[in-house]
């Protein structure tokens, strides 16, 4: 039997900037977007995470830039400037991605006061095999579910036990990716059954990162805070939701 069709707007990179922090928390709070990822590593994590307790959180794994979390991160794999391995990930032994995303999963936890609704990674970088077998062990021992790309990386998660996504649509690239032409196209075509996670990088401009995705975030936000994107989900008989949706288990 078909799992009923179940839609999830989740913004990443919350934590990375405080004026990307400020508009995810106003997506989250005046739009139609229902969940977020949060970075726990960079200066901004403590303050991003006191303003979205209570919301649905999950951790955004980031193996690519800033200080590990974990003390024992093998000194072997850090960058030059002694943080984290950033092209290098697809290199990472699986046991270091496992204790790393363990350490970071615990310091969410510490700063949000509540539990992870779910894992994701920064840039994606499950895709490579170790970081998704680390990061699946994880995920497996916290019974959270985790977020998949593609068929095979959903069929991977699925054969380790860990509950994922049906469906992933989501991008960021030189131009913005949620329209309001992109949210009307993706919801006329979104699946009848099952749960489908739209990935999505709301914001103001960065105040302080450098970031290739900037004034992108800003029509995101506009877009997810517009009346018309609240009324097309109604219309669609949609109540966005979370990762709490799946099981953690699959």
């Amino acid at each position: 039997m078909a799992s009923p069709r179940a839609l999830i707007l989740n913004a990443d990179d919350l934590g990375y900037d405080p004026g990307i922090t400020r508009g995810i928390l106003q997506a989250l709070r005046e739009g139609v977007v229902s969940s977020s990822t949060l970075l726990v590593n960079t200066p901004w994590s403590e303050e991003a995470a006191s303003q979205a307790r209570g919301l649905a959180i999950g951790l955004h794994l980031n193996l690519d830039r800033g200080p590990p979390v974990g003390p024992d991160f093998p000194r072997e794999w850090r960058s030059v400037e002694g943080g984290l391995v950033g092209a290098r990930a697809a290199e990472l032994p699986a046991d270091a991605v496992e204790a790393e995303a363990f350490a970071q999963l615990r310091r969410l936890e510490l700063l949000l006061g509540q539990p992870a609704t779910h894992l994701d990674v920064h840039k994606h970088l499950h895709r490579h095999p170790r970081v998704l077998e680390g990061l699946a062990r994880v995920a497996r021992r916290a019974g959270l579910p985790v977020r998949s790309i593609d068929a095979d990386m959903r069929a991977a998660l699925r054969a380790r036990g860990v509950a994922t996504n049906d469906h992933f649509v989501g991008e960021s690239g030189e131009a913005a990716y949620w329209t309001p032409e992109r949210f009307a196209h993706a919801l006329a075509t979104l699946s009848p059954e099952g749960v489908t996670e739209w990935m999505c990088h709301p914001g103001y401009l960065p105040e302080v990162v450098t970031s290739r995705y900037a004034a992108q975030r800003e029509v995101e936000l506009a877009t997810f805070l517009h009346p018309h994107s609240r009324e097309a989900l109604e219309r669609e008989g949609l109540v966005p939701t979370d990762f709490r949706h799946l099981d953690g288990t699959s």
